[in-house]
């Protein structure tokens, strides 16, 4: 019925280059269940790098809406990288303990999807761990 419509803010949170002050694009929460983000939108800005980070206990099953971007994994000293294009929906399944990194490869934002699962809890600590590309590359290289 129409009294069970309802409105409410969504977080948006600016994001930064790991181990920078320079801003590469900004998260909205899509959809909450209390505390926890079961949606949200990553957007990344033409050019930028997003990462690298690891989730112990997080899966990401991303969709890319807009744009065209690189998403590269790195496990131990082995390296995948997947595209991911608007135009080509596609569904990429990533998994925990995996260092994740996004690149817009594109000239346009990229806006992609995040189903996290399970559902990111903020209350949860050490989940996320990051490293700057040059510590990847040194752990690739090492």
């Amino acid at each position: 019925m129409i009294e069970q419509i309802s409105k409410e803010p969504c977080k948006r949170v600016t994001t930064y280059a790991t181990g920078s002050k320079e801003p590469n694009g900004h998260l909205v929460e899509l959809y909450k269940d209390g505390d926890k983000t079961v949606v949200y939108l990553t957007v990344a800005t033409p050019g930028a790098f997003k990462g690298y980070h690891l989730h112990n206990q997080r899966q990401s099953h991303y969709v890319c809406l807009r744009g065209r971007v690189k998403i590269t994994i790195v496990e131990g000293k082995q390296k995948v990288e997947h595209i991911l294009d608007a135009v080509t929906p596609e569904r990429l399944l990533l998994p925990t303990k995996a260092y994740i990194g996004i690149e817009n490869i594109g000239a346009e934002e990229v806006w992609l999807i995040n189903f996290p699962h399970p559902a990111y809890d903020p209350n949860l600590k050490g989940e996320q761990e990051d490293k700057t590309p040059a510590e990847i590359e040194a752990q690739l290289n090492s």
